[in-house]
Parts: structure tokens; C-alpha cells; sequence
């Protein structure tokens, strides 16, 4: 079966890897053809190699040269301009010496290329002095062909304006959309800390007011019946260790949140846990829904740190709703928890296809990942969704740590007396 609703964390649906690997594929080996045209056709018509074999094979590595293994000195910038300039002093070469000097597809192909890449990744104000740089390279190679002929009176330099207007244009639309996915990134980032934040603050509260109910009673109590005096202050410390050890966790994701943002984030908090999850597993069945069975292993303790226990919530809540979403004619979702080495691991599994029966309108931004995985990380988490190993369906599956709250919570104040 082949994974067709593959979701990435920095929003929105992808197409599928192997798509992606063909279509990159191609598009090089066309463009490793049109080069290889160049050479063939410069040959054949008694035309010096030179040029081609100084402006083709830097302007493929611009092209061509993996990210991974690309060092920092080459940035965009310089790989746009750098075979842009070559270009152009060729054309000056060819119209200053009166020689005619090839130029053919690859050349051309390679130009247009490192044009969208300028205008697309090129930071401002680069993208605009690039694309300028090679967009003069492209409109001059008219000159360098119509050097050494004489009978040549004028040039028309706007033969490729439609083309690289073309391009230019793609890429200034392509840097919009970049653009507009990292604000809203960004804002979905933002608005997930805000969820913690709130959640947090609800969190604290009831501890807060557990502890002064309690510090009330043991005034009471203080002289009355002193000898209940010790479980009480037990129960005082507990919930300030539980209270301090979850601010300590949460309070590093704020930092760039600011105080304005408060306002409409209510409807985004995460108010469920553990002892929520059966009501929200048999509230996404329905009546006409999958089947759907919630497995929680034994050892899945009850009393795990608040955050934990949310962020597992979330993850289901999100899970389930991007089946509903993007997997409507899925049969059987299996949501499981357990718990080892004192990681919790929740898995979320279904046998969909891929088939919807919704409309593009109603499946959402796809940003629900994004904001996920900002909860789980900062967790110290990890949060991982593919195909599952039998290629029957897709699996959502995050890993907690919940041992580490466990021994902030009893350190948070230092040992106990």
C-alpha cells in the first residue's frame, strides 16, 4: 500500500518520498542532458569547448550540489551569482573580441534555474541583486551568439524576457508561500505554548489552593489535635514539589511568548489526561465510526506527572483527528499506552488508505503536528508518524519521558527531611 497522506510536522500534507526522489531525479538528468547538449552541439558546429567548460559544470554544481554536504561558505547567494557573472563575462568576452562563442539549453536551463533559486531562498536584499545578476546573464546571450557576424546590425535582447519573467515570477510566488508557512509555523508554535502556559496555570492553581486549604486546616489543628499535623504537612509538600517541578519544565517555552498573545487561546488548552482518554476513544467511534479499542497496558501507572499525562492526550486527540481527516475509510483504529524504563510510549494505529470523504476545505491547515511535536519535545520527548511496519495503515507513535518528572518532582525541593 503505498503512503499516501504523509504528514510533515512543518504543516500540511507532502507527497509521497518516492515521488519526490523520481521527480528530483528527472529533473536532473534532464538537465545533465541539455549540459551534455551544449558540448555535443558547440562540436559539431566548430565552436570553441571553453566556454562550456568553464560556465557548465560550475553552474551544475550550483544547481546540483546537496545541502547536506554543501559547505557554509557557499551560500545561496554566492551560488547564484558566481555562475551568473561567469556567464556574463562571456558574453563580454564574445562581444569585446568580435568572436562568436557558444551557448545552447544547458546553458540557458541552468540560468533559469539558479534565477528561481535566487529569487526564492535568497535573503533580502540578495534575492534581489541575484536575480538581477542572472537575469542580465540569460536576456545577454543573444550578444554572445551574434558576435562574429558581421552581417548581424541589431540584437534583440528581450527574446527570453518571457521565460525569465516566468521563472522570476515562480519564484517570488514560491517565497510567498515559504513565507507564509513559516508565520504560520510559527504562530501555531506559539499558540501551543500558550496552551502549555494555561495549562500549567491550571495545574498550579489547584495545587496552590490545595496547599492553602491544608496550611488553614493545620492552624486549625495546631493546637486542637497536634498529632495530625504530620500527614498534612506531607500532603503541603507534595503538591508545592508537584506544583514547582512542572513550572520548572514549562516556564523555558515562554520565552518568546509575549503577553498579548493571551487573548483567544482559551479554546486551545489541553484539559484532558489518562483518566480522559476512554471518553475520548469512544467519542470518536460514534455510531458510524471504526472500530476503535484503547489498550493501556497494567503498567501504566495512574499518577504520572500532569504535563506527561496531557501531551499523551494531545497526541491521541491529534491522531484520531487526522484519521478523521485524512483516513475516512479506515475500519479499525487501535490506540495503545505503555509504560517502560519509565518512558511512556503511545501508539496510535489505523488500517486506512488514505480515502476521504471530506472535502479539501474541511481537513484543516495540517499544522496539528507542528504544535505536537513543540509539546512533546519539550518534554524531552519524540514524536514519529509513518506507514506501519506491515504497510496495512499509518501509526502515530510519541514517546514521554515520565521518569524524569517523577524524580524532578521529589527534588524539586531538595531531599526530604
Amino acid at each position: 500500500m503505498k503512503p499516501v497522506r504523509a504528514l510533515d510536522v512543518s504543516g500540511g500534507p507532502v507527497p509521497d518520498a518516492r515521488r519526490q526522489v523520481l521527480l528530483r531525479a528527472f529533473g536532473i538528468v534532464l538537465l545533465m542532458l541539455a549540459a551534455g547538449a551544449d558540448l555535443l552541439l558547440a562540436g559539431g558546429a566548430g565552436k570553441p569547448l571553453w566556454p562550456q567548460l568553464v560556465v557548465l559544470p560550475i553552474g551544475l554544481a550550483a544547481v546540483l550540489w546537496p545541502a547536506a554536504v554543501r559547505p557554509a561558505w557557499l551560500t545561496t547567494a554566492v551560488r547564484t551569482a558566481v555562475p551568473a557573472v561567469l556567464s556574463g563575462a562571456m558574453t563580454v568576452v564574445a562581444f569585446l573580441s568580435g568572436r562568436e562563442l557558444w551557448y545552447g539549453p544547458g546553458e540557458f536551463a541552468i540560468l533559469l534555474c539558479l534565477l528561481l533559486i535566487a529569487v526564492r531562498d535568497c535573503p533580502m536584499p540578495w534575492a534581489a541583486v541575484c536575480g538581477v545578476l542572472v537575469g542580465a546573464a540569460v536576456l545577454a546571450l543573444p550578444y554572445r551568439a551574434a558576435a562574429g557576424h558581421p552581417y548581424v546590425t541589431s540584437v534583440n535582447p528581450f527574446q527570453f524576457l518571457l521565460p525569465t519573467g516566468a521563472v522570476a515570477g515562480l519564484g517570488g510566488y514560491l517565497r510567498t508561500l515559504d513565507h507564509r508557512r513559516r508565520v504560520a509555523v510559527t504562530e501555531t508554535q506559539r499558540a501551543e505554548r500558550l496552551a502549555m502556559a494555561a495549562d500549567l496555570h491550571d495545574f498550579v492553581a489547584h495545587h496552590v489552593t490545595g496547599i492553602l486549604v491544608q496550611t488553614q486546616l493545620a492552624q486549625l489543628l495546631a493546637t486542637s489535635e497536634p498529632e495530625r499535623l504530620g500527614g498534612i504537612l506531607k500532603d503541603v509538600e507534595r503538591a508545592a514539589v508537584e506544583a514547582l517541578a512542572s513550572m520548572r519544565r514549562t516556564v523555558g517555552l515562554l520565552r518568546e511568548v509575549h503577553e498579548s498573545a493571551e487573548a483567544g487561546t482559551d479554546d486551545r488548552r489541553p484539559r484532558g489526561d489518562l483518566a480522559a482518554l476512554p471518553e475520548l476513544v469512544e467519542g470518536f467511534r460514534g455510531p458510524v465510526g471504526p472500530e476503535t479499542a484503547l489498550r493501556r497496558d497494567l503498567s501504566v501507572p495512574d499518577d504520572l506527572p500532569h504535563e506527561v499525562q496531557a501531551a499523551a492526550y494531545r497526541v491521541v486527540q491529534e491522531a484520531l483527528t487526522n484519521v478523521r481527516r485524512h483516513a475516512a475509510d479506515a475500519t479499525e483504529v487501535t490506540v495503545g499506552l505503555t509504560y517502560d524504563g519509565g518512558v511512556l510510549e503511545v501508539t496510535v494505529r489505523d488500517d486506512g488508505r488514505g480515502g476521504t470523504r471530506l472535502p479539501q476545505a474541511a481537513r484543516g491547515g495540517g499544522f496539528g503536528l507542528v504544535g505536537l511535536t513543540e509539546r512533546v519535545t519539550a518534554l524531552g520527548g519524540k514524536l514519529r508518524t509513518g506507514p506501519r511496519s506491515d504497510r496495512r495503515g499509518w501509526e502515530v507513535m510519541a514517546t514521554l519521558p515520565a521518569e524524569r518528572g517523577r524524580r524532578d518532582r521529589l527534588g524539586a525541593l531538595g531531599p526530604t527531611p
